[in-house]
């Protein structure tokens, strides 16, 4: 059984050499459309509110933002369902949804960085915007891509994400410094405003359904066995990750690492590694398949925690051993991605694409997030060197049953 036989027995065909390079374009356009206007959110506002004297507390409950991130899912089937506009499905949503957020994100400079509740409800209201284009993007690249063109197009997301934190993260916090909050709000709005022009390139081949035709629904996703068996993977294959991403940054200036240096390791590494990872993971999964692939990378993931706890224990010494294993983590959570969305978008029925990839794509994102949330109170209980090596088992466990679930229902080809 094929990739493609797993969620969509009727899978598009592999289209010809300029209608692929087309789609990989638009590809690039919607989710880079997506990264610039949320790195700016996350990765550059929250230290120009501190600048300007804003609590840690007060930016620390902005990190309710993600919120929309975690529940789309249950708002994806109406994007699944609607048409917002005559003769323009996921294409109008992006249409809205992006010019939506060009809008808001000029909005940010008619108020001062320091009013917190003001960019709260901007940043919501963003949140919610770039949600739902998320929705409609990820619906019309799984409805689109040929069961060999998944990890391309999953690599030209994850380089599209590279590139969102070079621009909105990096490249906000610079224009700012020099230029100041105007200007910079301005200048990513003008960014932000062109892969617009990907709403007008998409090609859909949907039909308007008809009423007897089933309606996108999360009980239809329940309803199929082999959607279930991939969202145990979803929960299962990342669970460990969020316990040792939450801590590397504290660790590493616990042990004296100077704070450029965790910068650097933080944005530039992760911004390199995206871009060199996911055309890395493309190649290895049509090279060796995705359940060698994801296998191959949860057990290179379970050796750098493992790095991780070794040095927290003081077993093994020294800044190089440490940056290594936080760059190539790094590398490999770029490269999973690829890999684990494939496999999402094989799972993924052809009458609501959106909706399936949506909930495997939430469920794994809250599965880290709670490893994120409680790797905090459990270095502080037992020590950094017991929660890294608690992630590193729970890695190994993971890796284990992710590959016996795969081989088992032979979702994904092994070469």
């Amino acid at each position: 059984m094929s990739a493609s036989d797993l969620g969509d027995t009727k899978a598009i065909p592999v289209p010809a050499r300029g209608g692929r390079a087309r789609l990989f374009v638009v590809l690039a356009g919607l989710y880079l459309a997506q990264s610039i206007p949320s790195y700016l959110l996350v990765a550059a506002i929250p230290p120009i509110l501190r600048e300007n004297g804003v609590s840690r507390t007060a930016i620390g409950l902005l990190s309710a933002l993600m919120l929309p991130l975690v529940l789309k899912f249950l708002w994806a089937p109406w994007v699944d369902r609607v048409r917002p506009i005559p003769g323009m499905h996921r294409a109008g949503w992006v249409l809205i949804t992006q010019s939506g957020t060009v809008l808001v994100v000029a909005a940010f400079s008619l108020i001062a960085p320091t009013d917190v509740w003001a960019f709260f409800a901007l940043g919501m209201a963003l949140a919610l915007l770039i949600s739902t284009q998320d929705i409609a993007a990820d619906g019309y690249a799984t409805r689109r891509l040929a069961a060999a063109d998944r990890p391309f197009g999953n690599a030209i997301q994850g380089g599209a994400v590279a590139l969102g934190v070079v621009i909105g993260g990096t490249g906000s916090l610079v224009i700012y410094h020099h230029f100041g909050w105007g200007p910079m709000i301005w200048t990513m709005a003008v960014l932000s405003l062109v892969p617009l022009a990907s709403a007008f390139a998409m090609r859909e081949d949907d039909v308007a359904p008809s009423p007897s035709a089933p309606r996108a629904s999360l009980s239809a996703f329940w309803a199929r066995p082999e959607a279930r068996e991939v969202l145990v993977i979803a929960l299962i294959y990342r669970a460990s990750e969020g316990l040792v991403k939450a801590m590397e940054g504290p660790y590493l200036v616990d042990r004296g690492v100077p704070l450029d240096v965790v910068g650097y390791l933080s944005g530039g590494a992760a911004a390199t590694a995206g871009l060199i990872g996911s055309g890395v993971a493309a190649y290895l999964m049509v090279r060796l398949g995705g359940a060698r692939v994801l296998t191959l990378l949860g057990g290179l993931r379970t050796l750098c925690f493992a790095l991780f706890a070794l040095h927290a224990f003081d077993l093994v010494t020294g800044w190089p051993a440490l940056f290594g294993a936080a760059a190539f983590q790094t590398l490999i959570r770029y490269m999973e991605i690829v890999a684990l969305y494939s496999l999402f978008m094989a799972a993924s029925s052809k009458d609501q694409p959106g909706t399936d990839f949506t909930i495997l794509a939430c469920a794994q994102l809250v599965v880290y997030l709670l490893g994120s949330f409680a790797a905090g109170a459990i270095a502080d209980r037992l020590g950094y060197g017991t929660l890294f090596a608690l992630a590193a088992v729970l890695s190994l466990a993971a890796v284990v049953d992710t590959r016996r679930r795969l081989l088992a229902r032979r979702a994904i080809p092994e070469g």
